[in-house]
């Protein structure tokens, strides 16, 4: 119910341009009233290192139950495969294909694998941290989520160890040793206090996987607020597109266009880009994007306002001044008729219809980048408050 009513604000707020208003009515919803959330857990790794087995084992599986993922001695999971986790409600956990193979290569003809649709992960990693691992660190983190670093096969690298060093062998200094380079691994790529899990998969009730269970546990409710967070701005945007079609364009450019049409050479761009100012001067206000409006919004998730307006790319003027060069067209032939002492006529035509269709795709361009930026401005503060749930 909670969650309803803070979606109406939300919605009527961004209908009005409201961006921090927007925000407010999504930051006080209690925890408790995401219980209901979906959550989708993307299990990720490189190909051999037990995903598929992890799920089982996370599901208390055999690997011969029909309801089980698909495993063994070579790579066997070629598509995306969800799996719903009984132990949690609304809980879903995918099975993608190693990273370095279909669809996940980046050279193969096969659709690519979105991560963006995933709410969560866990990394599934065996033996030394590798560069894999970095590059979804880092695809991770450039999407505000969160992971999980899972090191699988403990038991085989401890039996590997015993028998290398019998003598002075120690099962706890093992797995020390195996967790401080996974955590140096993942503290170099950029990881702030990264949760390290180390794991067999067939014995689920040693090591460190009782532990992650009751972790996942412990996070749910804070990790689906993050992922209801991280989904509004696709709930958003058809909010912007309506605003972008209610946009006033053509009257502004016919008034362009029969001034553009008057017998001064130059004017036509004199007169374009004075209204594109006050016209994206409009814009930013009805899309929440004034300078006002920003502030109030920086205010709002405790960040200055550097940092939305760096999500901005409509604030440059460039890309329309090259869009008014058709203005010079018109502009030449009306010196030209001039210097030979006859009334611009052709110039003033060819101004004014030039200007007239310049002016409507120059601010036709103008609403699509103030609706992009007010989108982007909006992920970046919901992603400022998703941080703050965790």
């Amino acid at each position: 119910m909670a969650t309803a009513l803070a979606m109406e604000g939300f919605g009527a707020a961004i209908a009005q341009g409201n961006l921090s208003e927007a925000i407010s009515a999504v930051q006080g919803i209690p925890l408790q009233s995401f219980q209901n959330t979906p959550l989708h857990i993307a299990v990720v790794g490189e190909p051999g290192s037990g995903k598929s087995s992890f799920i089982n084992a996370m599901l208390g599986l055999q690997a011969d139950d029909p309801r089980a993922a698909q495993t063994g001695i070579q790579s066997t999971t070629a598509e995306v495969k969800d799996y719903v986790y009984p132990l949690l409600p609304h809980v879903t956990l995918w099975d993608l294909p190693g990273k370095g193979e279909p669809p996940f290569n980046e050279g193969s003809h096969v659709q690519q694998i979105d991560l963006s649709r995933f709410d969560f992960f866990i990394i599934i990693g065996y033996q030394r941290f590798r560069t894999t691992h970095a590059e979804l660190v880092h695809e991770i983190q450039d999407m505000s989520k969160r992971f999980y670093f899972v090191r699988t096969k403990i038991d085989l690298d401890l039996e590997a160890s015993r028998r290398q060093r019998p003598s002075g062998y120690s099962a706890e200094k093992v797995l020390q040793r195996i967790k401080e380079d996974c955590r140096e691994g993942l503290l170099r790529e950029g990881a702030l206090d990264p949760q390290i899990f180390l794991v067999s998969n067939w014995e689920t009730d040693r090591f460190d996987f009782p532990l992650l269970q009751e972790q996942l546990k412990k996070d749910l409710l804070m990790l689906k607020r993050q992922a209801f967070l991280l989904g509004l701005p696709r709930i958003s945007a058809p909010f912007w597109e309506r605003k972008k079609a209610s946009a006033q364009i053509v009257p502004p450019a016919l008034c362009c266009g029969l001034v553009s049409a008057l017998p001064v050479p130059g004017l036509s761009f004199l007169a374009a880009m004075l209204l594109l100012v006050k016209f994206r001067s409009r814009c930013y206000r009805e899309f929440g994007l004034s300078r006002r409006s920003l502030e109030d919004l920086a205010e709002q998730i405790g960040k200055p306002v550097s940092v939305l307006k760096a999500a901005m790319t409509s604030l440059s003027l460039k890309p329309m001044v090259l869009l008014r060069l058709p203005d010079l067209v018109g502009a030449t032939v009306m010196v030209v008729e001039l210097c030979w002492g006859r009334f611009p006529t052709l110039g003033c035509l060819l101004s004014g219809g030039l200007s007239l269709l310049s002016t409507y795709f120059m601010l036709q361009k103008c609403v699509s980048g103030v609706a992009e930026d007010a989108q982007k401005v909006l992920t970046k503060a919901l992603e400022v408050e998703a941080k703050k749930t965790i």
